[in-house]
């Protein structure tokens, strides 16, 4: 009955007989009439079994039907009749060696189908500081490393490998243990890393716990920094340096917190080394920097994001100092061309002029405001500078903006001195395509009739404003002459108090000139004013008779006189050759002055006799003689001027017009007198010979 259940336990319990043998497995060899052969056989950890007068035998590897026929071999030297030797296995198990730092290290029975953790539970489990990420597998030489931690996290049993007899587990101690052995609590064991170097991430620098820490699939520096409890207050968050794979990388962790993008995040891979470094005072480069310069509160760099402004940036920088020039700040890019700003137009009218957005890279900067003392000329650049010379108060290179005029730049000269030509500014462009090379303003007709300020000339940067100085006295100083324009100027010549020539515009007018030469002397001759135009294209001479208009006051007897024109005021006395004959009366015979005269169509020949300062005593005034000039010939009548004086009504004046010729004959030339004569001849004839006769 005993060998019958025996029999019975080996068939319902025998595994498949195609599973090898392993060491630990119970096997009962029936060899009947043997009682050596009654108790199973253990396959030692060698893979042999002991047999009674056979010794060591290996079968470990061999499948039912091999050891079986193996070990009929061995016994056959020994014993005859093996008709009946069976093997059969009682229990299989896996002989597991558990090696590390666990427990109770060593050699371990487990049952088939047993896992890793089950053979970490038989030898009394991992002791803490145990290194669970780094468990390995070694199987005939090799060794296999697996995440146990992983397995413990997800509960996955594929993550472990398959336990095959004969195989070794090694739990490996966290490189923070040190050489010495302690004790410890899970928290120090946490904070103090659970990783070797080649396989866990190093994390150090301003961190709260800084150490090697294991690496997790999917792990990004954000994780990693809070695996070693984040960074400190001191921390450069702005300037993280990770290494993977021997690649430096720069991390942002501010610009990342503010914007979310993934892509800055730098790889993170087992080996990999993440350094937070204190926050010093260097050289601030990150890929947010905006940087402050020149005149303000606090120049340096800053931390900007897309929302930033140009006037958050220069706030934070604590705004403009009082030496600072608002007008002239420069935004410099990092690609593309620099870009002013005028700050003060900007806060007069924000919506016409609106600030440039500010870009990581850029550079404000904000110069000094120049000085109007200020005696050198290198901190103002010649894109920046106009220049002035001439008849100012104060000559000189100054600050230029768009935003001047050229009032602007007159009164910051200090103004135009007295003596100035206001007429003919001139204005030397100094840029190239711009035609003309020199602009001619006349700012004394805008000043007197006003106008647009859209009139003004343009400046630009680089101009240069000539403002000439009018000669003081035309009589004197002849060199200063040069410094006027002939375009300028009106020539006076004759008889006036200074002659010479004078600055001219198109504002005065033939009595502005002839006041400033001092006006006609004694000798002039009014009426014979000459004025010589050369601004046609042939040569025109107008005749002035000045003292007709002092009569009548009639302003169109006045020639309209432009720069350029000669105006001759001839003498009263002049050579005869002055006065055509055509416009003169010819007066002669007995009066006081015979001459020629000028005359016009408003006199009459008492006006003539008047100005030759009347006839003489032996005038004979019944018979005055005129003879008028014609086109279709001479002729010649007689007035008698006592009858006129007499009774004017009856006897009215005889007609005189230019050309004319008047003559007063003397009172020899009368009939009566020459009756007389004759009479006298004929008495002293008769009384000679009346003499002749009484000798």
């Amino acid at each position: 009955m005993k060998w019958l259940l025996l029999i019975l336990c080996i068939v319902v319990f025998s595994p498949a007989r195609g599973d090898p043998l392993t060491p630990g497995d119970r096997v009962f060899l029936q060899l009947p009439g043997e009682r050596d052969f009654n108790e199973p056989f253990t396959i030692d950890d060698q893979g042999q079994i002991r047999l009674p007068e056979v010794g060591l035998v290996p079968i470990a590897g061999l499948s039912q039907q091999q050891a079986e026929q193996q070990l009929r071999e061995r016994l056959r030297t020994v014993y005859r009749n093996l008709d009946e030797f069976r093997l059969s296995i009682l229990e299989q198990v896996l002989r597991v060696q558990v090696l590390g730092y666990v427990e109770q290290p060593g050699m371990i029975s487990l049952k088939p189908g047993a896992n890793v953790q089950m053979a970490i539970s038989t030898a009394g489990g991992a002791r803490p500081g145990a290194q669970l990420d780094q468990f390995k597998l070694i199987r005939n030489g090799r060794s296999v490393l697996f995440n146990y931690k992983a397995y413990l996290d997800s509960g996955d049993p594929g993550m472990l490998p398959a336990l095959q007899g004969g195989d070794t587990i090694f739990v490996p101690a966290s490189p923070l243990l040190g050489n010495v052995e302690v004790d410890f609590d899970a928290a120090s064991l946490r904070e103090g890393g659970d990783a070797d170097e080649e396989q866990g991430i190093t994390i150090f620098g301003e961190l709260r716990n800084p150490g090697t820490f294991s690496y997790k699939p999917g792990m990004t520096v954000v994780d990693a920094l809070m695996r070693a409890d984040g960074v400190t207050r001191y921390a450069d968050v702005t300037k993280i340096r990770v290494i993977t794979d021997n690649v430096p990388y720069l991390f942002d962790l501010k610009a990342y917190l503010d914007t979310g993008v993934t892509t800055e995040l730098p790889p993170v891979k087992p080996g990999t080394t993440i350094f937070a470094p204190i926050e010093v005072e260097d050289i601030n480069t990150t890929t947010r920097t905006v940087y402050v310069m020149g005149e303000v509160q606090a120049p340096g760099a800053y931390e900007s994001s897309p929302a930033t402004g140009f006037v958050d940036v220069l706030a934070n920088a604590g705004g403009p100092t009082r030496f600072a020039d608002t007008t002239q700040i420069k935004l410099l890019r990092s690609e593309g061309i620099p870009v002013s700003i005028n700050l003060v137009t900007y806060t007069q009218n924000p919506a016409q002029y609106p600030l440039p957005d500010i870009a990581p890279g850029d550079v404000i900067f904000i110069p000094e405001k120049i000085d109007f003392n200020e005696k050198s000329w290198l901190k103002i650049t010649n894109d920046r500078a106009i220049k002035i010379i001439g008849a100012v108060n104060n000559p000189g290179r100054f600050e230029w903006n768009s935003s001047m005029g050229l009032l602007d730049v007159l009164s910051h000269a200090g103004g135009p001195k007295q003596q100035a030509n206001l007429s003919n500014i001139r204005l030397l462009r100094d840029q190239a395509g711009t035609g003309n090379s020199v602009v001619y303003f006349d700012l004394e007709s805008f000043i007197t009739q006003g106008g647009s300020f859209s009139q003004l000339p343009r400046l630009a940067a680089g101009d240069t404003i000539i403002i000439d100085e009018l000669p003081h006295d035309p009589t004197d100083n002849k060199s200063s002459w040069v410094r006027q324009s002939a375009d300028d100027s009106i020539y006076v010549f004759g008889q006036v108090g200074a002659p010479g020539r004078y600055a001219f515009n198109k504002e005065l007018g033939f009595l502005d000139i002839l006041s400033a030469a001092d006006g006609p002397d004694g000798d002039a001759d009014l009426r014979q004013i000459r004025i010589s135009h050369r601004n046609g294209n042939t040569a025109r001479v107008t005749t002035l008779n000045l003292s007709l208009y002092f009569e009548t006051g009639d302003e169109s007897l006045l020639p309209e006189v432009v720069p350029g024109d000669v105006i001759y005021v001839p003498k009263m006395e002049g050579n005869w050759l002055d006065k055509p004959a055509e416009q003169v009366v010819r007066l002669m015979g007995s009066v006081n002055k015979p001459g020629r005269y000028a005359f016009n169509n408003q006199m009459n020949i008492l006006d003539l006799l008047a100005e030759a300062g009347g006839p003489s005593d032996n005038a004979y005034i019944e018979r005055i003689m005129i003879v008028n000039t014609s086109c279709c010939g001479d002729q010649a009548q007689t007035f008698n001027l006592r009858d006129y004086v007499i009774d004017p009504a009856r006897y009215p004046l005889p007609l005189l017009r230019p050309g004319d010729t008047v003559y007063v004959p003397n009172l020899n030339d009368s009939v009566g007198e020459q009756w007389r004569k004759g009479l006298r001849d004929v008495l002293g004839i008769f009384t000679l010979i009346a003499l002749g006769a009484a000798l």
